[in-house]
């Protein structure tokens, strides 16, 4: 049993990241028959790891054609915002009650610099990428709800299939940096109402971001390019 989910876990895993990455594009079949022989395991994984995903929201059934890699529209898009600006901004605000001020501190003088990553190369720039996810982690922690982040951790999955859509845009990131750091500096403060205001303010920017770059097609998937990694910074 105990090997069953070692490779039940690796199937999820392999297909996940697949998916979130567009390497299964969105209406993409799922055999269980293909999947077993293409990911080199038994269909009882297989079977396991296909019933996680579409408990993620990643895999639907459809009539005719069995399971299949979610489609996302603009209007799925927009959906994912309205959860992830409840979530967020309720995490922003309890971070700022109970967080430990120091870390906020700190993170504040980091983002108060960044700037000078923005104006390096694109290598550089994933350290600004990480200083975002360890702002995500730093608020995670401190808001000391295991609901709530369990819920934030399955919204982000889908985060990073939004983000695909993007472009690296400079401006936008320079732009996203600017309300990062008034995020960071509210939290630090302890202004719960301000920081809520201030993610609802990103939140908003980041989702006009992403319907321009995407210019809006029925179909959000015939828009994306296969080619390179997620992009960040929204």
């Amino acid at each position: 049993m105990a090997v069953t989910q070692r490779a039940s876990d690796r199937a999820y895993q392999r297909l996940r990241d697949e998916i979130v990455e567009w390497e299964l594009q969105p209406g993409s079949v799922l055999g269980e028959v293909e999947q077993s022989t293409r990911l080199g395991v038994s269909r009882t994984p297989v079977r396991e790891a296909l019933a996680r995903l579409m408990a993620d929201g990643l895999v639907s059934s459809q009539s005719g054609r069995g399971l299949v890699v979610t489609d996302l529209s603009i209007e799925s898009i927009q959906e994912i915002f309205e959860v992830r600006q409840a979530l967020e901004e309720q995490a922003a605000r309890l971070a700022a009650l109970r967080g430990d001020t120091a870390v906020f501190e700190q993170l504040e003088r980091e983002f108060d610099a960044v700037n000078e990553l923005l104006d390096r190369d694109d290598p550089a720039r994933h350290a600004y990428y990480g200083l975002v996810a360890r702002l995500d982690t730093a608020i995670d922690e401190a808001v000391g709800n295991s609901y709530l982040a369990a819920a934030l951790a399955n919204l982000r999955t889908h985060l990073v299939r939004v983000r695909r859509l993007a472009v690296d845009d400079p401006a936008r990131l320079a732009a996203a940096a600017a309300e990062h750091l008034l995020i960071v500096q509210a939290i630090a403060a302890r202004d719960a109402e301000l920081a809520a205001h201030a993610t609802q303010v990103h939140l908003h920017q980041a989702l006009r971001n992403i319907q321009k770059m995407a210019s809006l097609p029925t179909n959000l998937h015939t828009a994306v390019s296969p080619i390179g990694p997620a992009p960040k910074g929204s």
